[in-house]
């Protein structure tokens, strides 16, 4: 992940041009910080309460810093999906698209596992807040798999749209009938889907006994 600089400058907005205060800044920092862990944590539903606690401010300065919980929380998240975008953007330049489609699959299924919030908002949660940004990243995603396809490095027989899926479902909860994850469960089930995106190929004939 990136250091919160990017959204800082984002909510600096001084209507009479003036650069803000050292101490300004410092406090949208650490509320900038603190979203990103407490939507990670908790998800969309994150109270401002909550985020100007783990900022050590209060409530007061928490709204004199930034325009409403809303647009913090929104623009946090189209920070981080920005930077997933990047990382589809230089997998798209892999000269192997089967590597370059599994290096993204693996910061995506990562961040979806680790982060509450991108998981609601990937699954709709922010309304149109972010819908450009969703847009994006199906393209990225459409590019990915129809070039690795291309390369016959990805089996022709599913479309794009069924890649996103099966990457959520990689992003596996922490349990499930009893059975406690490992800390690593996402990467095990990556594993399998990747395995199973692979083209088929019949299996030799056996020498006759």
């Amino acid at each position: 992940m990136s250091q919160p600089s990017g959204a800082v400058d984002r909510l600096l907005v001084d209507e009479s041009g003036r650069r803000p205060r050292a101490d300004a800044r410092r406090n949208l920092e650490r509320l900038v910080e603190a979203a990103r862990i407490a939507v990670a944590e908790v998800g969309v539903g994150v109270s401002a309460h909550a985020i100007a606690h783990r900022a050590g401010v209060g409530v007061g300065t928490f709204y004199r810093r930034v325009p409403s919980l809303q647009v913090l929380l929104e623009t946090v998240l189209d920070e981080i999906l920005d930077e997933i975008a990047n990382v589809a953007d230089r997998a798209a330049e892999d000269p192997d698209p089967w590597h370059g489609f599994r290096v993204f699959a693996a910061a995506y299924v990562r961040l979806r596992a680790e982060s509450c919030g991108v998981s609601d908002a990937l699954g709709g949660a922010c309304g149109d807040a972010l819908a450009q940004r969703l847009a994006d990243l199906r393209e990225h995603i459409r590019r990915l798999v129809e070039r690795a396809q291309a390369a016959g490095a990805m089996r022709a027989d599913i479309v794009w749209q069924d890649v996103p899926f099966l990457l959520a479902a990689a992003a596996t909860g922490e349990r499930t009938l009893g059975i406690q994850a490992s800390d690593q469960q996402w990467e095990r089930n990556l594993r399998i889907i990747l395995d199973g995106l692979r083209p088929t190929r019949l299996p030799e004939a056996s020498p006759a006994s």
